[in-house]
């Protein structure tokens, strides 16, 4: 019995529509991207391991995909390794695939240092991989979309990137919230709460607020082993209501002892300033909730959400400071942000925001009534492909049914049909699929109707 065809959970196949979508999403960041002034690279799928490991916190190294080595690669494991498995992952897996595009580009960034233009600014498309539980809206394998500058500490890379969501969800159709915190003002929470040692545990747990709510997180701070008078500090912190200078202007008295915290306010005040002053269209909101789990953040974090439609973050990023540092080059401050392209594809689906010419596929197929009409088809189609008029020409001489059906199925709008007469006069036949509308047209002029049509 033949085996039945599948894929890994997690993982998708993508046919012509959704392929068409995905295009259109592409495309437009990338357009947006290049407007900006950022450049592409790619990077290759399998990074060293010891590029990727402790670079995403201890959750984050639990979700790597690990490629083991060819060959007999448990040949000399000692008992020892068994009980740590980054060890043991180290021993029989050399490689992993890429679990974000930020580490490989802060690799990239290191290894090609001497042939840059420092700030160098970057955007890579490409997919990446997390051995993460398959659910709505979350995949093993998806797409990034990753903007990136390198070497400049500059609060107008942060209004940039602000300024590419606007005008990339703009252009979307989407109404969405950008979210905006300053992992500085997280610092100083930790540290007047008495536990600067515990800012990972603390974020790491806040970060989880719109998943699990309030009282689990408390919890989770809890078992950490962050005392209940911390808490108490915290917990209305993360609770706090008003404009976002407002929050600045109460967060101030309360992290006046702590230097870092006060550093990570100024920063958001000057950005939110940056912000108003550039007339960005998109809601903007400091949520001081917002903590993103990634341990490489040291400044500004973002992360955008969808209004209309239930979904998490569809974009998220931040300001790292010493990255290129892990790789050997230190002070080379960096700050990107990233969209995740298979979200954006289940809101702009969920929400009809798809544009028709985005998915739109043949404009017109030519029916294949004979050789002698198909040779007087050929140079009419090269002249539709050439002014842009999708055209397909049904290859096969068979039934005329048929070949409607094939349309129909494809919902390609137009059926040009050339027979004896047609050929005789120079005319070409159209039929609007939609309406049975059909009409005669002279071959010269039917590149001007169908591109009007």
């Amino acid at each position: 019995m033949a085996q039945k065809p599948s894929i890994p959970k997690g993982t998708r196949d993508f046919g012509p529509a959704e392929m068409a979508g995905r295009d259109y999403i592409f495309n437009t960041i990338r357009s947006v991207f290049r407007h900006y002034g950022y450049a592409p690279i790619e990077t290759p799928s399998m990074e060293n391991l010891s590029t990727l490991l402790g670079k995403y916190g201890e959750e984050g190294d639990k979700l790597l995909f690990k490629v083991l080595n060819s060959g007999d690669a448990f040949a000399g494991i000692e008992p020892a390794m068994l009980g740590n498995s980054n060890s043991l992952s180290l021993k029989v897996c050399e490689k992993g695939l890429r679990y974000d595009l930020t580490v490989p580009f802060a690799r990239f960034v290191v290894q090609h240092q001497n042939e840059l233009v420092f700030p160098f600014k970057r955007y890579q498309i490409q997919p990446v991989w997390r051995a993460d539980r398959p659910q709505k809206g979350r995949y093993r394998e998806f797409y990034q979309c990753d903007v990136d500058v390198v070497g400049s500490d500059s609060l107008i890379n942060e209004l940039e990137l602000v300024q590419i969501v606007d005008d990339v969800f703009r252009k979307f159709g989407l109404n969405v919230c950008i979210k905006i915190n300053n992992r500085k003002v997280l610092s100083g929470i930790a540290e007047i709460a008495g536990h600067p040692d515990k800012l990972i545990d603390i974020t790491v747990a806040i970060d989880k607020i719109d998943k699990i709510g309030i009282d689990a997180v408390k919890e989770e701070l809890v078992s950490k082993g962050i005392d209940g008078k911390a808490i108490e500090i915290i917990e209305p912190v993360l609770l706090l209501k008003g404009t976002n200078r407002e929050k600045i202007e109460i967060m101030r008295p309360i992290l006046a002892n702590s230097q870092i915290g006060t550093l990570g306010l100024d920063e958001l005040s000057t950005l939110f300033n940056l912000i108003e002053t550039a007339g960005v269209d998109q809601e903007t909101e400091l949520d001081l909730s917002l903590a993103r789990g990634l341990n490489y953040y040291t400044g500004a974090i973002f992360e955008v959400k969808a209004k209309d439609t239930a979904m998490g973050s569809i974009c998220g990023g931040g300001r790292y400071d010493d990255l290129t540092g892990i790789f050997g080059l230190p002070n080379v401050s960096g700050v990107g942000i990233s969209f995740g392209a298979d979200r954006i594809y289940d809101v702009l689906q969920s929400l009809d925001k798809f544009p028709s010419d985005a998915v739109e596929g043949t404009k017109v197929l030519f029916a294949n009534l004979g050789d002698k009409e198909v040779l007087f088809t050929i140079p009419i189609v090269k002249e539709l492909r050439k002014a842009g008029v999708v055209t397909e020409i049904y290859t096969d001489f068979t039934k005329l049914k048929k070949q409607f059906d094939y349309a129909d199925k494809k919902k390609i709008p137009f059926l040009a049909i050339v027979g004896e007469d047609e050929l005789a006069k120079g005319e070409v036949s159209i039929k609007n699929l939609k309406s049975g509308e059909q009409q005669r047209i002279s071959k010269d002029a039917l590149v001007g109707f169908l591109l009007k049509a």
